[in-house]
């Protein structure tokens, strides 16, 4: 089993977890402070050892970090290689690669900002 196999799979996991734990929660009437302690109540219930949920957290800014990385890594060699093709098309390979970096940076802070959301909340 390849790396990137594990990661799908892992990833795949992580989501269906994160659905499971969020229905009960969904379920609830009230307030949004009521949802919310709902959600600490599910959570706690699922990991019950508060070590375990900050290794949790770390792990998955990890991934968003790495998974960030590798996105701009991806955009940053097919720039290069665009550009030893068409030396000519430059500034459109540039722009277009700025854009598309600009664009993965953002989803990788907004998923540093949800975990560190998280781990304010759940301790």
């Amino acid at each position: 089993m390849t790396i990137s196999k594990l990661m799908m799979m892992a990833g795949a996991l992580m989501i269906a977890a994160c659905l499971l734990a969020g229905a009960p929660v969904l379920a609830q009437g009230g307030t949004n402070g009521d949802a919310v302690e709902a959600a600490k109540e599910v959570v706690s219930t699922l990991i019950p050892d508060a070590g375990l949920k900050f290794v949790g957290l770390g792990l998955g800014l990890g991934l968003v970090v790495m998974g960030g990385g590798r996105g701009i890594g991806n955009i940053g060699s097919s720039a290069v290689e665009s550009i030893a093709r068409q030396p000519e098309a430059v500034k459109d390979i540039s722009a277009a690669m700025l854009l598309s970096a600009a664009f993965v940076e953002g989803a990788t802070l907004f998923g540093i900002v949800v975990l560190f959301v998280g781990i304010f909340t759940v301790a």
